[in-house]
Protein backbone atom coordinates (compact mmCIF):
# COMPACT_ATOMS: atom_id res chain seq x y z
CA UNK A 1 0.00 0.00 0.00
CA UNK A 2 3.03 2.29 0.26
CA UNK A 3 2.95 2.89 -3.51
CA UNK A 4 -0.75 3.80 -3.38
CA UNK A 5 -0.19 6.19 -0.47
CA UNK A 6 2.65 7.88 -2.35
CA UNK A 7 0.55 8.10 -5.53
CA UNK A 8 -2.33 9.72 -3.67
CA UNK A 9 -0.02 12.22 -1.98
CA UNK A 10 1.60 13.24 -5.24
CA UNK A 11 -1.72 13.59 -7.07
CA UNK A 12 -3.05 15.83 -4.29
CA UNK A 13 -0.28 18.28 -5.22
CA UNK A 14 -0.42 17.85 -8.97
CA UNK A 15 -3.01 20.44 -10.09
CA UNK A 16 -0.55 22.79 -11.90
CA UNK A 17 1.15 19.88 -13.65
CA UNK A 18 -2.17 18.35 -14.71
CA UNK A 19 -3.39 21.62 -16.21
CA UNK A 20 -0.13 22.06 -18.12
CA UNK A 21 -0.31 18.49 -19.44
CA UNK A 22 -3.91 19.00 -20.58
CA UNK A 23 -2.98 22.22 -22.39
CA UNK A 24 -0.18 20.41 -24.21
CA UNK A 25 -2.53 17.60 -25.19
CA UNK A 26 -5.05 20.18 -26.38
CA UNK A 27 -2.41 21.76 -28.61
CA UNK A 28 -1.78 18.34 -30.20
CA UNK A 29 -5.48 17.73 -30.85
CA UNK A 30 -5.76 15.10 -28.12
CA UNK A 31 -8.31 16.99 -26.02
CA UNK A 32 -11.63 18.69 -26.79
CA UNK A 33 -11.37 22.41 -25.96
CA UNK A 34 -15.13 22.72 -25.40
CA UNK A 35 -15.13 19.86 -22.90
CA UNK A 36 -11.74 20.24 -21.22
CA UNK A 37 -13.44 20.89 -17.88
CA UNK A 38 -14.73 17.32 -17.83
CA UNK A 39 -11.15 16.09 -17.60
CA UNK A 40 -10.90 18.03 -14.34
CA UNK A 41 -14.13 16.57 -13.00
CA UNK A 42 -16.40 19.48 -13.89
CA UNK A 43 -19.64 18.01 -15.27
CA UNK A 44 -20.73 18.79 -18.80
CA UNK A 45 -24.42 18.38 -18.00
CA UNK A 46 -26.81 17.72 -15.08
CA UNK A 47 -27.08 14.27 -13.56
CA UNK A 48 -30.23 12.51 -14.81
CA UNK A 49 -32.84 11.44 -12.28
CA UNK A 50 -33.01 7.85 -11.15
CA UNK A 51 -30.44 5.06 -10.84
CA UNK A 52 -27.28 5.66 -12.86
CA UNK A 53 -24.96 2.95 -14.16
CA UNK A 54 -21.49 4.22 -15.05
CA UNK A 55 -19.40 2.31 -17.59
CA UNK A 56 -15.80 3.25 -18.32
CA UNK A 57 -13.51 2.23 -21.18
CA UNK A 58 -10.22 3.72 -22.31
CA UNK A 59 -10.91 4.57 -25.93
CA UNK A 60 -12.57 3.44 -29.16
CA UNK A 61 -12.06 -0.30 -28.80
CA UNK A 62 -13.37 -0.48 -25.26
CA UNK A 63 -16.24 1.87 -26.09
CA UNK A 64 -17.30 -0.31 -29.01
CA UNK A 65 -17.25 -3.42 -26.83
CA UNK A 66 -19.47 -1.66 -24.26
CA UNK A 67 -22.07 -0.39 -26.76
CA UNK A 68 -24.04 -3.67 -27.03
CA UNK A 69 -24.15 -3.88 -23.22
CA UNK A 70 -25.38 -0.29 -22.96
CA UNK A 71 -28.08 -0.96 -25.53
CA UNK A 72 -29.16 -4.09 -23.68
CA UNK A 73 -29.26 -2.22 -20.36
CA UNK A 74 -31.49 0.46 -21.81
CA UNK A 75 -33.76 -2.08 -23.50
CA UNK A 76 -34.15 -4.49 -20.59
CA UNK A 77 -33.92 -2.05 -17.66
CA UNK A 78 -35.33 1.23 -18.99
CA UNK A 79 -35.53 2.77 -15.50
CA UNK A 80 -31.73 2.78 -15.44
CA UNK A 81 -29.84 5.68 -16.98
CA UNK A 82 -26.39 5.00 -18.38
CA UNK A 83 -23.24 7.13 -18.47
CA UNK A 84 -20.20 6.02 -20.46
CA UNK A 85 -16.81 7.64 -19.93
CA UNK A 86 -13.77 7.40 -22.19
CA UNK A 87 -10.53 9.34 -22.40
CA UNK A 88 -9.98 10.19 -26.07
CA UNK A 89 -11.47 12.67 -28.53
CA UNK A 90 -12.04 9.97 -31.15
CA UNK A 91 -13.97 7.74 -28.75
CA UNK A 92 -16.07 10.70 -27.58
CA UNK A 93 -17.20 11.40 -31.13
CA UNK A 94 -17.98 7.75 -31.74
CA UNK A 95 -19.99 7.35 -28.55
CA UNK A 96 -21.92 10.59 -29.15
CA UNK A 97 -23.01 9.24 -32.52
CA UNK A 98 -23.90 5.71 -31.42
CA UNK A 99 -25.16 5.81 -27.82
CA UNK A 100 -28.87 4.99 -27.48
CA UNK A 101 -31.49 7.30 -26.01
CA UNK A 102 -31.14 7.51 -22.24
CA UNK A 103 -27.35 7.13 -22.33
CA UNK A 104 -24.77 9.92 -22.18
CA UNK A 105 -21.03 10.36 -22.61
CA UNK A 106 -18.53 12.21 -20.44
CA UNK A 107 -14.77 12.40 -20.53
CA UNK A 108 -13.20 10.51 -17.65
CA UNK A 109 -11.51 12.74 -15.08
CA UNK A 110 -7.71 12.74 -15.04
CA UNK A 111 -6.58 10.24 -12.41
CA UNK A 112 -3.53 12.34 -11.58
CA UNK A 113 -5.87 14.80 -9.87
CA UNK A 114 -7.72 13.33 -6.90
CA UNK A 115 -9.74 16.56 -6.71
CA UNK A 116 -10.97 15.94 -10.25
CA UNK A 117 -12.05 12.42 -9.27
CA UNK A 118 -13.86 13.79 -6.20
CA UNK A 119 -15.71 16.39 -8.29
CA UNK A 120 -16.74 13.73 -10.77
CA UNK A 121 -18.08 11.35 -8.13
CA UNK A 122 -19.74 14.14 -6.13
CA UNK A 123 -21.77 15.23 -9.14
CA UNK A 124 -22.65 11.95 -10.83
CA UNK A 125 -23.17 9.74 -7.74
CA UNK A 126 -23.24 6.50 -9.76
CA UNK A 127 -25.16 3.57 -8.32
CA UNK A 128 -22.98 1.02 -10.10
CA UNK A 129 -19.54 1.31 -11.76
CA UNK A 130 -18.44 -1.04 -14.53
CA UNK A 131 -14.81 -0.82 -15.68
CA UNK A 132 -13.67 -2.37 -18.97
CA UNK A 133 -10.55 -4.39 -19.72
CA UNK A 134 -7.36 -3.05 -18.07
CA UNK A 135 -8.37 0.44 -16.96
CA UNK A 136 -6.71 0.25 -13.54
CA UNK A 137 -6.65 3.85 -12.27
CA UNK A 138 -5.80 4.04 -8.55
CA UNK A 139 -7.72 7.18 -7.60
CA UNK A 140 -10.73 6.45 -9.76
CA UNK A 141 -11.17 2.93 -8.42
CA UNK A 142 -10.24 3.39 -4.77
CA UNK A 143 -12.33 6.55 -4.38
CA UNK A 144 -15.30 4.80 -5.99
CA UNK A 145 -14.84 1.87 -3.61
CA UNK A 146 -14.53 4.24 -0.62
CA UNK A 147 -18.03 5.52 -1.38
CA UNK A 148 -19.32 1.95 -1.31
CA UNK A 149 -20.42 2.11 -4.92
CA UNK A 150 -20.67 -1.47 -6.24
CA UNK A 151 -18.03 -2.15 -8.90
CA UNK A 152 -17.38 -4.79 -11.53
CA UNK A 153 -14.62 -5.43 -14.06
CA UNK A 154 -15.83 -6.43 -17.53
CA UNK A 155 -13.77 -8.08 -20.25
CA UNK A 156 -10.85 -7.91 -17.85
CA UNK A 157 -7.38 -8.51 -19.17
CA UNK A 158 -3.85 -8.10 -17.90
CA UNK A 159 -0.75 -9.15 -19.82
CA UNK A 160 1.86 -11.39 -18.21
CA UNK A 161 4.29 -8.47 -18.17
CA UNK A 162 1.84 -6.09 -16.52
CA UNK A 163 0.78 -8.72 -14.00
CA UNK A 164 4.41 -9.31 -13.07
CA UNK A 165 5.04 -5.59 -12.67
CA UNK A 166 2.00 -5.12 -10.43
CA UNK A 167 2.94 -8.15 -8.32
CA UNK A 168 6.51 -6.93 -7.89
CA UNK A 169 6.12 -3.18 -7.47
CA UNK A 170 2.54 -2.54 -6.41
CA UNK A 171 0.81 -5.61 -4.97
CA UNK A 172 -1.09 -3.58 -2.40
CA UNK A 173 -2.18 -0.98 -4.93
CA UNK A 174 -3.58 -3.47 -7.44
CA UNK A 175 -5.28 -5.45 -4.66
CA UNK A 176 -6.94 -2.22 -3.46
CA UNK A 177 -8.33 -1.75 -6.97
CA UNK A 178 -9.36 -5.31 -7.79
CA UNK A 179 -10.35 -6.54 -4.34
CA UNK A 180 -13.57 -4.46 -4.08
CA UNK A 181 -14.92 -5.77 -7.40
CA UNK A 182 -18.19 -7.59 -6.78
CA UNK A 183 -17.86 -9.27 -10.17
CA UNK A 184 -14.75 -9.78 -12.32
CA UNK A 185 -15.31 -11.15 -15.82
CA UNK A 186 -12.08 -12.00 -17.63
CA UNK A 187 -11.54 -12.10 -21.38
CA UNK A 188 -9.82 -15.49 -21.14
CA UNK A 189 -9.00 -18.15 -18.58
CA UNK A 190 -5.35 -17.02 -18.61
CA UNK A 191 -6.38 -13.42 -17.91
CA UNK A 192 -8.67 -14.70 -15.18
CA UNK A 193 -5.85 -16.57 -13.47
CA UNK A 194 -3.63 -13.49 -13.50
CA UNK A 195 -6.41 -11.23 -12.20
CA UNK A 196 -7.18 -13.72 -9.42
CA UNK A 197 -3.51 -13.81 -8.41
CA UNK A 198 -3.52 -9.99 -8.19
CA UNK A 199 -6.48 -9.92 -5.82
CA UNK A 200 -9.70 -10.17 -7.82
CA UNK A 201 -12.27 -12.54 -6.32
CA UNK A 202 -14.60 -13.94 -7.55
CA UNK A 203 -13.40 -14.25 -11.15
CA UNK A 204 -15.27 -15.84 -14.04
CA UNK A 205 -14.69 -16.13 -17.78
CA UNK A 206 -17.92 -15.87 -19.77
CA UNK A 207 -16.43 -14.84 -23.12
CA UNK A 208 -15.07 -11.74 -24.78
CA UNK A 209 -17.46 -8.78 -25.09
CA UNK A 210 -15.74 -7.74 -28.31
CA UNK A 211 -17.63 -10.60 -29.98
CA UNK A 212 -20.94 -8.93 -29.09
CA UNK A 213 -20.31 -5.75 -31.08
CA UNK A 214 -22.45 -5.41 -34.23
CA UNK A 215 -20.81 -4.72 -37.60
CA UNK A 216 -19.56 -1.15 -37.88
CA UNK A 217 -22.10 0.96 -39.82
CA UNK A 218 -21.51 2.62 -43.18
CA UNK A 219 -23.41 5.25 -45.13
CA UNK A 220 -24.88 3.32 -48.10
CA UNK A 221 -24.69 6.28 -50.48
CA UNK A 222 -21.04 6.93 -49.68
CA UNK A 223 -20.28 3.24 -49.97
CA UNK A 224 -21.86 3.09 -53.42
CA UNK A 225 -20.06 6.29 -54.52
CA UNK A 226 -16.64 5.06 -53.41
CA UNK A 227 -17.15 1.61 -54.89
CA UNK A 228 -17.94 3.27 -58.21
CA UNK A 229 -14.83 5.44 -57.96
CA UNK A 230 -12.62 2.43 -57.17
CA UNK A 231 -14.22 0.32 -59.86
CA UNK A 232 -12.43 -2.95 -60.56
CA UNK A 233 -9.10 -1.86 -59.06
CA UNK A 234 -7.68 -4.38 -56.57
CA UNK A 235 -7.39 -2.76 -53.16
CA UNK A 236 -6.49 -3.42 -49.55
CA UNK A 237 -6.85 -1.49 -46.32
CA UNK A 238 -4.34 -0.70 -43.58
CA UNK A 239 -6.69 -0.09 -40.64
CA UNK A 240 -6.03 1.81 -37.42
CA UNK A 241 -2.41 2.57 -38.25
CA UNK A 242 0.06 4.30 -35.94
CA UNK A 243 3.35 6.05 -36.66
CA UNK A 244 5.63 4.79 -38.27
CA UNK A 245 3.43 2.20 -39.94
CA UNK A 246 2.18 4.48 -42.71
CA UNK A 247 5.65 4.69 -44.28
CA UNK A 248 5.86 0.90 -44.11
CA UNK A 249 2.45 0.64 -45.82
CA UNK A 250 3.65 2.90 -48.64
CA UNK A 251 6.71 0.72 -49.18
CA UNK A 252 4.55 -2.41 -49.23
CA UNK A 253 2.27 -0.74 -51.77
CA UNK A 254 5.21 -0.13 -54.10
CA UNK A 255 6.37 -3.74 -53.77
CA UNK A 256 2.95 -5.27 -54.37
CA UNK A 257 1.98 -2.88 -57.18
CA UNK A 258 4.61 -4.53 -59.34
CA UNK A 259 2.67 -7.80 -59.10
CA UNK A 260 -0.85 -6.36 -58.96
CA UNK A 261 -1.51 -3.75 -61.68
CA UNK A 262 -3.82 -0.90 -60.72
CA UNK A 263 -3.40 -1.51 -56.99
CA UNK A 264 -5.09 0.96 -54.64
CA UNK A 265 -4.11 1.09 -50.98
CA UNK A 266 -6.50 2.52 -48.39
CA UNK A 267 -5.04 3.86 -45.15
CA UNK A 268 -7.15 4.73 -42.10
CA UNK A 269 -5.03 6.04 -39.21
CA UNK A 270 -6.27 5.30 -35.72
CA UNK A 271 -6.30 9.05 -34.97
CA UNK A 272 -7.73 11.05 -37.84
CA UNK A 273 -6.16 14.29 -36.56
CA UNK A 274 -2.81 12.92 -37.77
CA UNK A 275 -4.00 13.24 -41.36
CA UNK A 276 -1.54 15.90 -42.50
CA UNK A 277 1.41 14.13 -40.89
CA UNK A 278 0.38 10.78 -42.34
CA UNK A 279 -0.06 12.26 -45.81
CA UNK A 280 3.46 13.69 -45.64
CA UNK A 281 4.92 10.36 -44.50
CA UNK A 282 3.21 8.55 -47.38
CA UNK A 283 4.28 11.11 -49.98
CA UNK A 284 7.86 10.92 -48.73
CA UNK A 285 7.87 7.26 -49.80
CA UNK A 286 7.03 8.24 -53.37
CA UNK A 287 3.33 7.36 -53.57
CA UNK A 288 0.52 9.62 -54.81
CA UNK A 289 -1.94 10.39 -52.04
CA UNK A 290 -5.55 11.60 -51.99
CA UNK A 291 -7.10 12.70 -48.68
CA UNK A 292 -10.72 12.06 -47.82
CA UNK A 293 -10.74 14.78 -45.14
CA UNK A 294 -10.08 17.34 -47.91
CA UNK A 295 -12.99 16.10 -49.99
CA UNK A 296 -10.76 14.22 -52.39
CA UNK A 297 -11.68 10.87 -53.88
CA UNK A 298 -9.56 7.99 -55.19
CA UNK A 299 -8.69 8.97 -58.76
CA UNK A 300 -7.23 6.65 -61.34
CA UNK A 301 -3.75 7.99 -60.60
CA UNK A 302 -4.12 7.66 -56.80
CA UNK A 303 -1.80 5.12 -55.18
CA UNK A 304 -2.98 5.61 -51.58
CA UNK A 305 -6.37 6.89 -50.49
CA UNK A 306 -5.95 8.34 -47.00
CA UNK A 307 -9.24 8.01 -45.09
CA UNK A 308 -8.37 10.49 -42.34
CA UNK A 309 -11.94 10.81 -41.09
CA UNK A 310 -13.74 9.79 -37.91
CA UNK A 311 -16.40 7.10 -37.53
CA UNK A 312 -15.94 5.49 -40.94
CA UNK A 313 -14.31 2.17 -40.10
CA UNK A 314 -17.37 0.36 -41.43
CA UNK A 315 -17.09 2.24 -44.72
CA UNK A 316 -13.39 1.56 -45.17
CA UNK A 317 -13.61 -2.11 -44.21
CA UNK A 318 -16.42 -2.71 -46.71
CA UNK A 319 -14.35 -1.31 -49.56
CA UNK A 320 -11.37 -3.65 -49.23
CA UNK A 321 -11.42 -7.46 -49.39
CA UNK A 322 -8.13 -7.63 -47.47
CA UNK A 323 -7.52 -5.70 -44.25
CA UNK A 324 -4.22 -5.38 -42.40
CA UNK A 325 -4.47 -4.37 -38.76
CA UNK A 326 -2.41 -1.41 -37.59
CA UNK A 327 -0.40 -1.12 -34.40
CA UNK A 328 0.94 -4.60 -35.14
CA UNK A 329 3.82 -4.02 -37.57
CA UNK A 330 6.01 -1.24 -36.19
CA UNK A 331 6.24 1.24 -33.34
CA UNK A 332 4.83 0.53 -29.90
CA UNK A 333 2.65 -2.40 -30.99
CA UNK A 334 -0.13 -3.91 -28.90
CA UNK A 335 -2.62 -4.53 -31.67
CA UNK A 336 -6.13 -3.51 -32.63
CA UNK A 337 -9.33 -5.53 -32.63
CA UNK A 338 -9.32 -7.86 -35.69
CA UNK A 339 -12.98 -8.75 -35.24
CA UNK A 340 -14.13 -5.43 -36.72
CA UNK A 341 -13.10 -6.27 -40.31
CA UNK A 342 -13.55 -10.02 -39.82
CA UNK A 343 -17.27 -9.73 -39.11
CA UNK A 344 -17.62 -7.87 -42.43
CA UNK A 345 -16.06 -10.78 -44.31
CA UNK A 346 -12.65 -9.27 -45.04
CA UNK A 347 -9.54 -11.42 -45.12
CA UNK A 348 -7.64 -10.22 -42.04
CA UNK A 349 -3.87 -9.97 -41.63
CA UNK A 350 -1.90 -8.70 -38.66
CA UNK A 351 1.74 -8.38 -37.68
CA UNK A 352 3.64 -9.92 -34.78
CA UNK A 353 2.82 -7.21 -32.20
CA UNK A 354 -0.63 -8.27 -31.01
CA UNK A 355 0.13 -8.43 -27.28
CA UNK A 356 -3.25 -6.99 -26.25
CA UNK A 357 -5.07 -9.76 -28.14
CA UNK A 358 -2.95 -12.83 -27.34
CA UNK A 359 -5.85 -15.19 -26.71
CA UNK A 360 -7.84 -14.00 -29.71
CA UNK A 361 -4.82 -14.26 -32.01
CA UNK A 362 -4.11 -17.81 -30.90
CA UNK A 363 -7.72 -18.83 -31.48
CA UNK A 364 -7.98 -17.09 -34.86
CA UNK A 365 -4.77 -18.70 -36.07
CA UNK A 366 -5.91 -22.13 -34.87
CA UNK A 367 -9.20 -21.68 -36.78
CA UNK A 368 -7.33 -20.31 -39.82
CA UNK A 369 -9.58 -17.25 -39.46
CA UNK A 370 -6.73 -14.76 -39.99
CA UNK A 371 -3.08 -14.78 -40.99
CA UNK A 372 -0.15 -13.38 -39.06
CA UNK A 373 2.82 -11.94 -40.96
CA UNK A 374 6.31 -11.68 -39.58
CA UNK A 375 7.50 -8.38 -41.04
CA UNK A 376 7.30 -5.96 -43.96
CA UNK A 377 8.63 -8.41 -46.54
CA UNK A 378 6.27 -11.15 -45.37
CA UNK A 379 3.32 -8.75 -45.52
CA UNK A 380 4.14 -7.84 -49.12
CA UNK A 381 4.36 -11.52 -50.10
CA UNK A 382 1.14 -12.60 -48.37
CA UNK A 383 -0.77 -9.54 -49.54
CA UNK A 384 0.29 -10.06 -53.14
CA UNK A 385 -0.76 -13.70 -52.95
CA UNK A 386 -4.21 -12.92 -51.55
CA UNK A 387 -4.90 -10.10 -53.99
CA UNK A 388 -4.19 -12.43 -56.91
CA UNK A 389 -6.02 -15.50 -55.53
CA UNK A 390 -9.73 -14.76 -55.15
CA UNK A 391 -10.53 -18.25 -53.87
CA UNK A 392 -7.98 -18.14 -51.05
CA UNK A 393 -8.98 -14.57 -50.18
CA UNK A 394 -12.68 -15.41 -50.01
CA UNK A 395 -12.10 -18.56 -47.97
CA UNK A 396 -10.02 -16.65 -45.40
CA UNK A 397 -12.72 -13.99 -45.15
CA UNK A 398 -15.44 -16.59 -44.66
CA UNK A 399 -13.53 -18.32 -41.88
CA UNK A 400 -12.94 -14.96 -40.21
CA UNK A 401 -16.63 -14.05 -40.37
CA UNK A 402 -17.60 -17.42 -38.89
CA UNK A 403 -15.09 -16.93 -36.07
CA UNK A 404 -16.43 -13.42 -35.33
CA UNK A 405 -19.93 -14.88 -34.97
CA UNK A 406 -18.72 -17.68 -32.71
CA UNK A 407 -19.60 -16.20 -29.32
CA UNK A 408 -23.06 -14.85 -30.00
CA UNK A 409 -24.22 -15.64 -26.45
CA UNK A 410 -21.54 -13.68 -24.59
CA UNK A 411 -23.81 -10.68 -23.97
CA UNK A 412 -26.46 -12.88 -22.36
CA UNK A 413 -23.85 -14.36 -20.04
CA UNK A 414 -22.52 -10.93 -19.07
CA UNK A 415 -26.03 -9.67 -18.30
CA UNK A 416 -26.69 -12.75 -16.17
CA UNK A 417 -23.49 -12.19 -14.21
CA UNK A 418 -24.42 -8.55 -13.59
CA UNK A 419 -28.04 -9.27 -12.61
CA UNK A 420 -27.33 -9.36 -8.82
CA UNK A 421 -25.90 -5.84 -9.10
CA UNK A 422 -28.62 -4.52 -11.40
CA UNK A 423 -31.69 -5.99 -9.71
CA UNK A 424 -31.53 -3.66 -6.66
CA UNK A 425 -31.49 -0.67 -9.03
CA UNK A 426 -34.27 -1.66 -11.40
CA UNK A 427 -35.89 -5.00 -12.19
CA UNK A 428 -35.48 -6.36 -15.68
CA UNK A 429 -38.37 -5.32 -17.89
CA UNK A 430 -39.43 -2.57 -15.47
CA UNK A 431 -41.17 0.57 -16.68
CA UNK A 432 -39.40 3.80 -17.40
CA UNK A 433 -38.43 6.09 -14.58
CA UNK A 434 -40.63 9.09 -14.18
CA UNK A 435 -37.79 11.38 -15.26
CA UNK A 436 -37.14 9.49 -18.51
Amino acid sequence: MALLTLYRGLTDLSAPVVRLALRRRLARGKEDAARLGERLGHPGRPRPDGPLVWLHGASVGEGLSLLPLIERLRAERPAVRVMCTTGTVTSAGLMAARLPEGALHQFVPVDLSRRAVHRFLDHWRPDLALFAESEFWPNLMTETAARRIPMALLNGRVSPGSAGAWARYGPGAIRAMLGPMRVTLAQSEADGARLRALGADPVACVGNLKFAAPPAPADPDELARLRAAIGDRPCWLALSTHDPEEALVARVHRQVAGRVPGLLTLVMPRHHVRGETVAAALAAEGVRVARRSLGEGPGRDTDVYLMDTMGEVGLAARLAPVVVMGKTLAGEGGGQNPLEPARLGAAVLFGPRMDNFRDMVARMRAAEAARQVADEADLAAVLGSLLTDAQARTALGQRGAAFADGEAGVLDRVMAALAPLLDPLAPAGGGRHAGA
